[in-house]
């Protein structure tokens, strides 16, 4: 019900990542016989806090203080929304209490390093070429673009040949569709064209022509990428990423020193346990990094990636003090 109340103000890609948050919860609920939202205690939450901050869920691990911040986070508009309904006494989420973040602290640092990335492609392209899994990762990190607009990207949206006006070769649009399901972060102001390769117009033509399903949504639209049923859900994007960036995947050696016999994070539905495997937001975060270390003008990474600059620099910009401090070196005459 949650969910579904969020759909008229929020992306695919943002409701995912709220789902996502509360599944510890959902998990801390059945481990301990919650079943009755109207029995939830303020100790019943604190205990929560505890348990999820030293990773005492089956199947799960100590977290960052970010981490937990972002949990609770979400689980206080959960509960807001349970009291709008009358399903908790109205003050209930007040006693959650997010924890206190020094400066910078509630940056992630977690980024999928370019060259990684690269890398990736590369093997992509020579393992899958033009499968859906290459041409996720390829629309990711080409564009720079956030899963909920690939995933809203539709046929028509596509200028393959570059024959639209007054352009000069391929591009793709992200459109913001909110009354059919694939809004925009950024609403209205998301909407937008990002120039593409001719190599990844050439890839893109060959995803459809031999491997999209000729299938529509639900709403009888014709999504780029697909899956037997229709549009994917916005945790494909999530779950491929967290597939395709372990090692193992890649016939690499464990850098962790854990045997691929054993070791859980080999299977699909544990991928993300590997500490090699990287999100979307990952990705994302390793494409501006890229950008800036071939001193690519702010303003255009500002408008391809449709993120503000302060945003960019904060949550995005992996480069290291140093790192910056030798790229400005190159514009000062005197040294």
């Amino acid at each position: 019900m949650y969910h579904d109340a969020m759909r008229d103000e929020h992306a695919d890609s943002t409701r995912e990542s709220e789902r996502y948050r509360l599944e510890s919860f959902i998990q801390f609920c059945d481990e301990n016989d919650i079943t009755d939202l109207t029995t939830l205690s303020g100790r019943d939450l604190y205990k929560y806090r505890t348990w999820r901050r030293e990773g005492k869920g089956d199947g799960r691990g100590p977290i960052k203080l970010v981490t937990l911040k972002g949990q609770l986070a979400s689980l206080r508009r959960f509960l807001r929304f349970a009291a709008n309904i009358d399903a908790v006494p109205a003050e209930l989420y007040e006693q959650v209490t997010l924890p206190t973040m020094k400066n910078g602290e509630d940056v992630s640092e977690t980024t999928l390093r370019p060259e990684r990335a690269i890398e990736i492609l590369d093997y992509l392209e020579h393992a899958q070429p033009a499968s859906r899994d290459h041409i996720i990762v390829l629309l990711l990190w080409r564009t720079g673009a956030r899963t909920g607009a690939v995933r809203g990207l539709d046929l028509r949206d596509l200028d393959l040949d570059g024959s639209h006006p007054r352009v000069t070769g391929p591009a793709v649009q992200f459109v913001h569709r909110p009354d059919t399901e694939t809004p925009l972060k950024n609403q209205d102001k998301g909407t937008r064209w990002n120039r593409i390769s001719e190599k990844t117009a050439s890839y893109l033509e060959d995803y459809i022509e031999y491997h999209r399903h000729d299938v529509t949504d639900d709403h009888g639209r014709e999504p780029l990428l697909t899956t037997e049923y229709g549009r994917p859900a916005g945790n494909t994007f999530r779950t491929t990423l967290y597939r395709v960036t372990r090692p193992c995947w890649r016939g690499e050696p464990c850098p962790h020193d854990r045997d691929v016999e054993t070791c859980d994070a080999t299977h699909l539905d544990h991928a993300s346990k590997c500490p090699s495997s990287r999100s979307p937001h990952d990705l994302r975060s390793g494409r501006v990094t890229f950008y800036r270390r071939e001193d690519v003008p702010r303003r255009v990474v500002k408008d391809r990636l449709n993120a503000s600059e302060d945003i960019l620099d904060r949550h995005y910009d992996r480069r290291s003090d140093r790192e910056q401090a030798e790229q400005r070196s190159d514009y000062l005459p005197d040294l």
